[in-house]
């Protein structure tokens, strides 16, 4: 494999030979440091030999199923988003006592009932027959090969677990006679006994990884760091049975490292949060990236006092004060997920609280909702995942509605926070599981993130990210995507993609079911839902169908990698196939195509009998990672031989996943959306604005009577596509802009509504309207990047220095490839 690949143009290599060894737990022990904008400390890895060495397979599909099938039966508590622990001597005593302290009362809210994602929003592995295996490459001693990139690697250890006291009792074995004649291998030895522990006995398994971690070194491993990945050996170890299977890492993230963004937050205090990245978390700490290798985490992790750190574990951490101005935050996972979930956030962060909501929360009542009939179906069927303590077979879980939550911003924002997003947080969680049942997590975190976010939200287990751009103008965009993340936890964490290139399995389930959920949220009639669906439906088919002109063929397929999808090169080394194109980050086709499939599939079947087939298909494969195969079988097994219609998977693959443009079903498909009584009133009201600016423009000295004119009040969705529709128009008088902004108060309005306010202003050189359009681009990041485009065609002296001027004060804190792109557009 090539190592020097263009970063900004090629395919994302995952490095790691996840087939000779698996990480199946992670100990981050990590100190952040804002002052030198680093994150520094170790990481202890606890593995198991992969199944590629413990026994051969033919073909790479064969062998990639195989993995999955073999760690399934190694492993109990689950792998996580968090690269930070390996904890002190300090902590530790703390830690295992909260594990205590959790054994008697709230377990079943809590911890027990942990979650059961397998992967995340884009978890899967691509691999190429070009790619090389990396093994020995002719050396005698075995190479492991970590993903890694924008790194200092400082040392590698080995870590000497039969140093720990306790860890004896793993050593009384019948099997331990070939053992201990050779003690170099009784380390290796206690670790594999202590990562198959069985999943009951997971808060034990986190205690004595927390004592591992903190054992002495027994010798220095060898390393070198490349581009993408950090590779290690032993002199005198040829085979992944002999190789360590405890080593320490001593390394420190880089203030540029693409993982992680160290910005300020909106109350101008420091912060450094993840990214979500298209490499994932391998600029934050070593680890095996193909979601194949699924693991548990713990991480403690210090900083200075006034800063919360959040992450994605299982419980809501309180800090510890280790020394004056000092304060230790420890979260955990009991459920294997792959390293890319893995989710952090330090900053100055404000809990958001109102009084009338707690009682709520702490007694699940007002929200709670009698459990689905999928859940009474289904839960005593067996779990087809690695073994962890699921939700799933969980009775209280099963009965949860509304699981704990809280929500955090910088203090600026947190009155905006209090009137918008707390309440809408129940009403959510409720609407998705009345729909889907169980909730996959056992809690939830939702953060305001920095204004350069680069998107309007980002889901990990237990946390949610979400922009500031989705707070100002009312409940609706907030709701839709908090909507759009909750979905998440089912679509692309629980269930998540095997394979990378396939993220239409995560973004197109969420698309779908934000629609679902927020219909549910507001408690809407069955025509409201109709018709508010219908509308979101033509604004979806006139995004997707501007992009698929305005956008490379090749990133406009849904399964780039066709039938090879999912298949493993022999080491487990990979690619993933456009991982790193700039352009994709900010293309919506697999979220577009990917709806519009599953729409036409619940019509073909009815919308109750699909939502059945869903929570079907959620109690069959959550915790582990699919192809779109695995979902497609299932489904078209549930739609009766009448309405098929021809549709197989083979069909599907070929009209919806594996070819450009707008799939031919859709094409054929008659545009109903636009007899939807929502959509016709907008129709009236964009003639009635033509008209108006027609009689404008014909007496351009008198004044129009624009009182004669009654407009109606319209939804968001529907000033969405009244803008849309009215950017189509040649020419609008300024008279006829002004009276627009007044009439619906638009610099009130949600971004959805002034992203399209702010393309009529610069399409219309609306000077009044430039002071909208500079807002815009430096608090709603997320969405801004399109417009800077648009300065810059019209040529017009003033729009480019707009452009110019907006970027140059937020180039300095803007996401990497936002930054690429808009400066690519300016100069």
């Amino acid at each position: 494999m090539d190592t020097q690949l263009d970063p900004m143009k090629d395919d994302l290599p995952l490095m790691a030979n996840t087939s000779y060894m698996l990480v199946k737990h992670y100990v981050l022990d990590l100190d952040v440091d804002f002052k030198r904008k680093v994150i520094e400390g170790s990481i202890v890895l606890f593995f198991e030999p992969g199944t590629r060495y413990r026994k051969t397979s033919s073909t790479g599909k064969e062998c990639c199923q195989s993995q999955i099938d073999e760690s399934c039966k190694i492993r109990a508590p689950e792998p996580c988003h968090l690269p930070m622990t390996n904890v002190s001597a300090s902590s530790s005593k703390m830690e295992y006592n909260d594990l205590a302290v959790s054994d008697k009362g709230e377990e079943d809210t809590s911890d027990k009932n942990g979650s059961h994602s397998n992967s995340e929003q884009a978890s899967g592995i691509s691999s190429s027959k070009d790619c090389c295996d990396i093994e020995n490459h002719g050396n005698k001693d075995f190479l492991l090969v970590l993903d890694c990139c924008d790194l200092s690697v400082l040392k590698v250890e080995e870590v000497d677990v039969t140093a720990v006291s306790g860890t004896e009792k793993f050593t009384r074995s019948a099997k331990l006679t070939d053992v201990l004649k050779e003690p170099k291998n009784l380390g290796n030895w206690i670790v594999h006994e202590l990562v198959t522990l069985p999943a009951d006995r997971w808060k034990e398994q986190l205690y004595y990884f927390s004592l591992c971690s903190q054992a002495p070194a027994c010798g220095e491993l060898l390393f070198t760091t490349g581009p993408w990945s950090l590779e290690i050996r032993k002199s005198g170890t040829d085979t992944p049975t002999d190789f360590p299977h405890a080593i320490r890492i001593w390394y420190k993230t880089k203030p540029d490292g693409r993982s992680i963004t160290w910005t300020t937050d909106q109350s101008g205090r420091p912060c450094v949060y993840t990214m979500g990245s298209p490499i994932n978390n391998r600029a934050l700490f070593p680890c095996q990236e193909p979601p194949i290798a699924l693991s548990t985490w713990q991480a403690s992790v210090r900083t200075a006092a006034g800063f919360v750190v959040l992450m994605s574990g299982e419980n809501s951490a309180e800090p510890v004060q280790l020394q004056e101005g000092i304060l230790s935050w420890y979260y955990y996972v009991s459920m294997p997920m792959p390293a890319s979930t893995f989710t952090i956030a330090v900053g100055c962060w404000q809990e958001v609280k109102q009084q009338s909501f707690s009682a709520a929360i702490q007694t699940n009542t007002e929200y709670s909702l009698p459990s689905s009939q999928a859940d009474s179906r289904w839960h005593e069927e067996v779990c087809g995942h690695v073994e962890y303590p699921c939700r799933f077979q969980n009775p209280a879980a099963r009965l949860q509605a509304v699981i704990p939550y809280r929500v955090f911003s910088p203090w600026c924002l947190m009155e905006l926070c209090e009137e918008c997003l707390l309440q809408l947080v129940p009403q959510c969680l409720s609407a998705a599981y009345a729909t889907l049942g169980t909730h996959p997590f056992s809690r939830l975190d939702v953060l305001i993130v920095p204004s350069n976010f680069s998107s309007l939200g980002m889901a990990s287990p237990h946390i949610i990210f979400l922009s500031q751009s989705v707070l100002p103008g009312g409940s609706h965009l907030c709701g839709t995507r908090l909507c759009h993340e909750i979905a998440h936890a089912w679509f692309g964490l629980a269930i998540g993609a095997r394979d990378w290139t396939e993220e239409w399995i995560s973004e197109g389930f969420a698309t779908f079911l934000e629609d679902i959920f927020w219909a549910r949220a507001q408690q809407l009639t069955h025509d409201e839902v109709k018709g508010q669906q219908e509308l979101k439906a033509l604004l979806r088919w006139r995004r997707l169908r501007d992009e698929m002109q305005n956008s490379e063929e090749e990133l406009q397929v849904l399964r780039p990698k066709k039938k090879s999808t999912g298949e493993l090169s022999e080491s487990g080394a990979s690619v993933v196939k456009y991982g790193l194109k700039a352009e994709k980050i900010f293309m919506q086709v697999h979220y577009l195509k990917g709806y519009f499939l599953l729409r036409s599939l619940a019509r073909t079947m009815g919308e109750a009998s699909y939502l059945a087939s869903l929570q079907k298909f959620v109690h069959k494969f959550h915790g582990q990672l699919i192809l779109s195969q695995d979902f497609l079988c299932m489904l078209l097994e549930d739609i009766p031989k009448e309405k098929k219609c021809g549709l197989t998977v083979e069909s599907i693959f070929q009209d919806w996943l594996d070819t450009s443009g707008i799939p031919k079903p859709l094409l054929e498909e008659d545009e109903t959306w636009k007899d939807c009584q929502l959509v016709q009133q907008v129709s009236g009201e964009v003639t009635k604005w033509i008209q108006t600016n027609q009689k404008v423009r014909r007496s351009s000295k008198k004044k129009a009577k624009q009182d004669e004119v009654v407009f109606e009040k319209l939804l968001p969705d529907q000033l969405v596509l009244l803008l849309e529709s009215l950017l189509e128009e040649k020419t609008l008088c300024p008279r006829i802009l002004q009276c627009l902004e007044r009439t619906y108060q638009l610099r009130e309005q949600d971004a959805e509504v002034r992203h399209r306010w702010c393309e009529l202003v610069i399409k219309h050189k609306y000077v009044p309207g430039y002071g909208d359009v500079e807002r815009f681009l430096r608090e709603d990041q997320a969405m801004g990047v399109y417009l800077y485009g648009e300065l810059m065609v019209n040529e017009d002296a003033k729009q480019q220095e707009i452009a110019r001027e907006c970027f140059a004060s937020a180039r300095e804190h803007m996401d990497v490839s936002s930054a690429k792109l808009v400066a690519e557009m300016l100069f």
